[in-house]
C-alpha cells in the first residue's frame, strides 16, 4: 500500500471528502452523481446503520438555500410527513426541493414505500408549486428517480 495513505487517518479522509464534495449555499446541483455526493457528504455525520431523510431546498434560480436531515428513522425505515416537508419549504422560501435518503443495507433500489412516498411528496409539493426535481436513494452507489424517468 501507497506509505502516504497509511499516514493518513480515516478522519482527515472523510474531512477531505466532505470538504469536496459538500455543496454550498448558493451552488447548483446539475447532475444526480452531484446531487449524491452532495448527499453523501451531509450524511457522513450520521448514524450508518439507521435511514436518515434529507431535502435540499433550492431558489427559483436553482441554487442551494440549504441542505437539512429531516427525519431519522431505523435500518429499514424513517418517518416523513409531507406536511412537515411543506412547513420546511416555506420557510426556506423554496422554489424547488431534492429529496434524499440512505439505505443502511447498501441497496440503492427504491422500496415500494419510498416509490408511494416519493408520489405522495410529488403531488403534495405540486399542489403548492414547488416542484420535485429528484429522489436520490444512497447505498453502495445510488439511485436517481429522476434518471430512471419516474419524477
Amino acid at each position: 500500500m501507497n506509505q502516504l495513505l497509511t499516514e493518513v487517518s480515516d478522519n482527515e479522509i472523510a474531512e477531505e471528502y466532505v470538504a469536496r464534495f459538500q455543496r454550498t449555499v448558493g451552488e447548483r446541483l446539475q447532475k444526480s452523481i452531484t446531487v449524491a455526493n452532495h448527499l453523501r457528504a451531509i450524511l457522513s455525520a450520521y448514524a450508518k446503520d439507521v435511514e436518515h431523510f434529507v431535502c435540499i431546498f433550492l431558489d427559483s434560480q436553482l441554487r442551494i438555500i440549504t441542505t437539512e436531515v429531516v427525519a431519522h428513522g431505523t435500518i429499514a425505515s424513517s418517518a416523513v410527513y409531507p406536511r412537515e416537508i411543506i412547513k420546511l419549504v416555506f420557510q426556506h422560501e423554496a422554489a424547488h426541493v431534492i429529496l434524499g435518503h440512505n439505505h443502511p443495507s447498501g441497496e440503492t433500489i427504491p422500496s415500494s414505500s419510498d416509490r408511494a412516498l416519493t408520489k405522495k411528496l410529488v403531488v403534495a409539493l405540486a399542489s403548492l408549486d414547488i416542484s420535485v426535481f429528484d429522489h436520490v436513494i444512497i447505498g453502495e452507489g445510488f439511485y436517481s428517480f429522476s434518471d430512471e424517468g419516474l419524477l
